[in-house]
């Protein structure tokens, strides 16, 4: 029998740009903002874990476009520049007195633990906040798609998808076009059709074909995730 999802657990991806400030690799106030806001969810009882990106340090698609590399060898490096963002926001959860653990799906054991399911569990189990790092430890897969994997490994009820700058979907880009309207509710299925790239469409269709709903809400709204009437509810349809 296949196991319901735990109410209280989630897992909230974190892009690697939202670490940053615009100017440097990371943000003070932003990674402080971020374990704060985390400390409350876990306060009211919520299990969390995280999938963070590596954006803000380094993109493997890029530099496969543009020196002469292999694809799979830009991913790699992109796998580890997500472990460096997992270890440093972790170092922030325990600046707040939140104990929290890194798993890499890529071993490092000298700086964190491998990923094991039953491990990541007990510790949320035991109050920890636990970091996916590594992506899903395989080259062509986004974060995102390690994050739809990653919530449905852990059992979640909820997939939550917190954007730097964007507070949910829209029908067009709201930083370029201001007729762009905001989408509140929408099945997974119809952003599929309608392309709407706010989120990795493989990571849409795991999560839609798992019944797994994700909230897409934005980074400063983060302590807001379960109030649907913030950012757009993505339900798996």
């Amino acid at each position: 029998m296949t196991p319901q999802p735990h109410q209280d657990r989630m897992l909230i991806k974190l892009s690697g740009e939202a670490l940053s400030d615009g100017n440097n690799k990371y943000s003070e106030t932003v990674l402080a903002d971020i374990a704060s806001k985390i400390k409350v969810l876990l306060e009211e009882g919520k299990q969390i874990c995280l999938v963070v990106g590596g954006g803000n340090l380094f993109r493997g698609a890029e530099l496969s476009g543009n020196l002469d590399i292999k694809r799979p060898t830009a991913d790699y490096i992109g796998m580890i520049a997500t472990v460096q963002n997992a270890l440093v926001v972790r170092d922030y959860f325990h600046g707040q007195g939140v104990d929290a653990r890194v798993l890499s799906a890529i071993s490092m054991n000298q700086v964190c633990e491998p990923y094991v399911p039953g491990r990541a569990i007990r510790h949320m189990e035991k109050g920890r906040v636990v970091i996916f790092a590594g992506g899903l430890g395989n080259p062509f897969f986004t974060t995102d798609s390690a994050s739809a994997q990653r919530a449905l490994e852990m059992n979640c009820s909820l997939l939550v998808m917190a954007k730097n700058g964007v507070d949910g979907v829209y029908t067009k880009d709201p930083r370029t076009n201001d007729d762009a309207e905001k989408i509140t509710r929408i099945n997974g299925s119809d952003v599929l059709e309608q392309n709407l790239k706010v989120v990795d469409g493989s990571a849409i269709s795991v999560a839609r074909d798992n019944h797994l709903p994700i909230h897409i809400i934005s980074m400063k709204e983060l302590e807001k995730v379960g109030d649907y009437s913030v950012g757009t509810m993505v339900e798996p349809r």
